[in-house]
C-alpha cells in the first residue's frame, strides 16, 4: 500500500508538471510494475499489454470519425450549418444564440470533438452575435456550452474512448447519447429563452425571410443526411461503428467535392490534424492500459470490490461518490484523462452495484462534459476566451446558468436510466 500510494504521488507529480497524462501513466504504471514483479516481467507485461491495446480493430473507428469532422470543418460546413440555423429562428429574441446551439448539435454529430467544436463555433457564431449587439458574456458563454454537445451526441470521440476503455458496446452507446444530447440541447435553448425575456442581452436579429431560409439550408441537407446515414447504419446493425465511420468519411469527401469548398492544402492539414489526434488518443488508451494492469498486479481493484459488497452504504450514496469524484477531477482535467484515470477502478465498481455499462458511460461522459465548463481548468471556456477575446471570468459567469441546467440534466440521467437505455434496447442485434 506504501507502494501505492508512491506511485500515485508520482503520477501527480508528473501532471502538475504538466507532462501528458498518456506518459505520466504509462511511465508510472510501468514503474509500479517493475517494483511488483522486477524489470524483466515488468517489459513482458509491457510489451503485450501496449500491442494488445493499441491493435484492437474498434480502434479503428477513432481516426476515421477525427478525419471526417477534420474534412467537414475545412469544407466550410460550420458557417454554412450556423447561417442556416440562424435563417430560420435568429429573428426572436435569442435566436441568434438558439441557433448556434443548433448548428452544435449538427456539428456534434459530424465532428465528435468538443473543444473543435467550441473553437469553429467561436470563430463563425460569436461574431454574428456581437454584430446582433448580444452581450459578450451570453455570446461566449453559449459559444462554450454548445461544443460541450460534441461530447454526448454520437460519435462522440469521449463514447468511443470509454468503449474501448471498458469493453462497451460502441453502437450502443453513440445511439443512448441521443436521447441525452437532445434533452441538454433543450435544455440549453430554455435556459436562452429565459436570459432573453428577462435581460436585454439577447435582442432579436434580421427579419425572417423564407426564401433566404431555404436556400440557406440547402447546404445543410447534405450533412444531416451524413449524419442520418452514419447513425442509423449503427443503430439497424448494417454496419459496425467502424464500418460506419468509413462510411462517414467517404460521405463527407464526396460532399465537400461536389460543393467545391475543400482544396488540397486543406485536405492535407485535415489529414495531419486527425493524425496528430489519433496518435494521442491511442497513447492514451494504451498508457491507460499499463497502469490497469498495475492496478491488477496490486490488487487495488479487487480491494475496492470487496469494500463495495461489504459496505453499509446504498448503491445510490456510492454512485454519488463517483459523480462527485469526476466533478472535482473535471476541475483539473481534460476528459479523456478522467476516462484513463477513473475507468480502472470505477466501471469495476459500478459493475458491481449492478448497474447498466451503457448508461454508466452517458453518465460519465455527462459528468465529464460538464468539467468542461467548471473553473479553474473549464477548457471549453478558455478555448473560447482565447477565439473571441472575451475575458475569461466574464465567460465563466456567462457559463453559471447554463451549468446549473447542465447539473439538473445529469439528475435526470441518473434519476430515469430508461431515457438512456431505450433506444439501445430498440437496436437491433
Amino acid at each position: 500500500m506504501l507502494t501505492f500510494a508512491a506511485i500515485l504521488a508520482l503520477l501527480a507529480l508528473f501532471m502538475i508538471f504538466r507532462m501528458p497524462i498518456a506518459f505520466a501513466m504509462g511511465l508510472t504504471g510501468f514503474l509500479g510494475l517493475a517494483i511488483q514483479l522486477g524489470p524483466r516481467p515488468a517489459f513482458a507485461v509491457l510489451e503485450r499489454t501496449f500491442f494488445d491495446s493499441s491493435a484492437s480493430f474498434i480502434l479503428v473507428a477513432i481516426p476515421l470519425f477525427i478525419l471526417m469532422a477534420e474534412l467537414l470543418t475545412a469544407g466550410d460546413v460550420t458557417r454554412r450549418a450556423i447561417i442556416a440555423c440562424q435563417a430560420w429562428i435568429g429573428h426572436v429574441k435569442g435566436g441568434l444564440a438558439m441557433a448556434t446551439v443548433g448548428a452544435s448539435v449538427i456539428l456534434a454529430a459530424l465532428v465528435g470533438s468538443s473543444t473543435a467544436s467550441t473553437a469553429a463555433m467561436a470563430s463563425s457564431a460569436f461574431p454574428q452575435m456581437r454584430d446582433h449587439n448580444y452581450s459578450q458574456r451570453l455570446a461566449a458563454a453559449v459559444v462554450s456550452v454548445g461544443g460541450t454537445l460534441a461530447v454526448v451526441v454520437p460519435p462522440s470521440i469521449v463514447l468511443v474512448v470509454y468503449g474501448v476503455l471498458t469493453e462497451t458496446s460502441i453502437g450502443k452507446l453513440f445511439i443512448a447519447g441521443i436521447i441525452p444530447g437532445i434533452l441538454t440541447a433543450l435544455g440549453l435553448a430554455v435556459v436562452i429563452k429565459l436570459i432573453a425575456h428577462t435581460t436585454d442581452q439577447a435582442p432579436k436579429g434580421d427579419p425572417f425571410h423564407l426564401k433566404t431560409a431555404v436556400k440557406s439550408s440547402r447546404h445543410v441537407f447534405p450533412m444531416v443526411a451524413l449524419m442520418i446515414l452514419v447513425i442509423g447504419a449503427i443503430y439497424a446493425g448494417i454496419a459496425s461503428p467502424s464500418e460506419a465511420a468509413a462510411l462517414g468519411v467517404m460521405g463527407s469527401l464526396v460532399i465537400v467535392l461536389l460543393q467545391r469548398t475543400l482544396s488540397f492544402a486543406a485536405f492535407n492539414h485535415s489529414v495531419s490534424r486527425a493524425i496528430r489526434a489519433t496518435v494521442m488518443i491511442v497513447a492514451i488508451v494504451a498508457c491507460s492500459a499499463i497502469f490497469s494492469n498495475y492496478l491488477a498486479f496490486t490488487r487495488i481493484t479487487h480491494t475496492l470490490l470487496e469494500f463495495v459488497a461489504n459496505t453499509e452504504m446504498s448503491r445510490v450514496s456510492i454512485m454519488a461518490i463517483i459523480i462527485l469524484a469526476l466533478l472535482i477531477m473535471g476541475m483539473f482535467m481534460d476528459q479523456l484523462a478522467i476516462l484513463s484515470l477513473a475507468m480502472p477502478l470505477a466501471f469495476p465498481t459500478a459493475m458491481a452495484l449492478d448497474y447498466d455499462a451503457v448508461w454508466f458511460g452517458i453518465v460519465v461522459t455527462k459528468t465529464v462534459e460538464i468539467g468542461l465548463l467548471t473553473p479553474p481548468l473549464g477548457l471549453n471556456a478558455y478555448v473560447a476566451a482565447a477565439q473571441t477575446g472575451v475575458p475569461l471570468g466574464k465567460i465563466f459567469r456567462g457559463i453559471l446558468p447554463f451549468l446549473a441546467m447542465e447539473i439538473v440534466v445529469l439528475l435526470i440521467l441518473l434519476s430515469f436510466p430508461e431515457l438512456t437505455l431505450w433506444l439501445p434496447s430498440l437496436m437491433s442485434s
